[in-house]
């Protein structure tokens, strides 16, 4: 049987789309870019349910792939800092993809979640390095 797990979006402003990332044991503070209408590199991907499948990234190393996501591609939750929108002069270490943290904080006053490198390793090894199930859902 496939793991599950949930990332509940609370909140969206120009800083960022903060949620949390939760699975039965596991909890850790995401970030994504805004809602831009699920435009490629510039906006959070939409609501759904997702596989998401281990993948050896040039760039990240060792993250999970967020798999079959209606008109994007290589959607990854990795390791980060910031996601604000570029186009308004806010700093972003996504394209798209989720970025998983230890906690929330700021960086130069924007929005950030922090020790995001540990938290990947610490994701990927509760999930046992297995595909898992991955639910997408706005609370706002």
């Amino acid at each position: 049987m496939r793991r599950k797990a949930r990332i509940s979006r609370y909140w969206m402003d120009n800083q960022g789309t903060p949620g949390y990332l939760i699975a039965p044991g596991f909890f850790c503070p995401t970030l994504e870019l805004p809602w831009r209408n699920n435009k490629q590199n510039y906006s959070c991907i939409t609501e759904g349910i997702y596989v998401c499948t281990l993948h050896n990234s040039p760039k990240f190393g060792l993250v999970y792939h967020i798999t079959d996501v209606a008109g994007r591609t290589w959607i990854l939750t990795h390791w980060g800092n910031l996601a604000g929108d570029r186009t308004l002069g806010y700093k972003t270490h996504s394209e798209g993809c989720v970025l998983l943290g230890s906690y929330r904080g700021k960086i130069n006053g924007q929005r950030a979640v922090l020790l995001s490198l540990p938290m990947v390793k610490r994701f990927i090894d509760y999930m046992d390095r297995k595909d898992f199930e991955l639910e997408i859902i706005n609370k706002f």
